[in-house]
């Protein structure tokens, strides 16, 4: 995996409707972001200067911002705007953006927030592959996370917002310790959900299974995934599947905006072959994101 971090962030970013060095975009320390989780965010992948299907992030950020009972104080026309600026200030290429919004504390430092401002921020930095490349069809290890995906009823299940990703944190640096990758989390009512950042999916007997998205986010990734597998004329299954299940699929691979497409080897103990079905998939999402270069190879 990934870990030199050399690469890490371009000059600009863009704040608040200025583009300024990234040094001085700053914020007060009695955030309310900060303090008490009101921040949601997008995370997107650049493709040769050009965000992947960048309309329905912002879309989804807009609309993450409302479940936490917020308003972004730009449209998604403008931050669409912002998103090529600052791409284009930061030099094109292949880049991650992150567009991030959240409750500032210049009005009240408390649980209620109402009046306080809302701000918004994109930034933007190289992004190699999450996986390395060369090993891609290897296949990476998971591990089984303890924490689980929380019942909708407890959570804002279906915003892309900070808070939730606490336990995905812990999750992950858990793994990682352990020698995986990443870890496969249970929803809580123990069911396969998802990974700490990235959609799962599994074949048997050549049909594709993934969960049913009720306690977390549906990725755009995912979704796109799915249109290209069934363009194959694979059958998608989007059903419960069981723990107990892990070990009657013969492939696994996980989506997301910065995992891609990443075939699977291995879930705690139960062993997968990356193969056809994977690989195919692989292959057609990065013709998706990068046509321009697929056409030219």
């Amino acid at each position: 995996m990934t870990t030199d971090l050399s690469y890490f962030g371009d000059p600009l970013i863009w704040f608040d409707g200025r583009i300024m060095p990234s040094e001085q975009a700053t914020m007060h320390v009695l955030t309310h972001g900060l303090h008490y989780g009101s921040c949601v965010f997008e995370g997107e992948r650049a493709y040769d200067g050009a965000v992947y299907k960048s309309r329905v992030h912002t879309e989804r950020l807009m609309n993450s911002a409302g479940i936490l009972d917020f308003t972004l104080p730009y449209s998604v026309d403008q931050i669409e705007a912002a998103k090529a600026e600052i791409l284009s200030r930061n030099g094109g290429g292949n880049k991650y953006v992150r567009a991030v919004a959240w409750r500032g504390g210049e009005k009240m430092m408390a649980v209620a927030a109402q009046q306080n401002p809302i701000h918004v921020a994109i930034a933007t930095w190289n992004w190699p592959s999450m996986f390395d490349p060369a090993e891609r069809m290897r296949g990476i290890k998971l591990d089984i996370a303890e924490y689980r995906r929380p019942d909708p009823m407890c959570a804002p299940a279906f915003a892309k917002a900070a808070g939730l990703y606490m336990i995905c944190t812990l999750s992950k640096h858990k793994a990682e310790r352990k020698g995986y990758a990443d870890a496969l989390m249970y929803d809580w009512q123990g069911r396969v959900a998802e990974c700490t950042g990235a959609n799962v999916f599994f074949v048997a007997d050549g049909k594709i299974h993934t969960p049913i998205a009720d306690c977390f986010l549906s990725g755009i990734t995912r979704a796109t995934v799915i249109e290209l597998a069934k363009k194959r004329g694979f059958e998608v299954i989007e059903r419960r599947i069981m723990p107990d299940e892990l070990g009657s699929f013969s492939e696994c691979f996980i989506t997301g905006s910065a995992a891609e497409v990443t075939p699977v080897r291995e879930i705690g103990g139960f062993h997968y072959q990356p193969g056809r079905i994977s690989e195919a998939l692989l292959n057609d999402y990065m013709a998706e994101v990068r046509p321009q270069r697929a056409a030219a190879e």
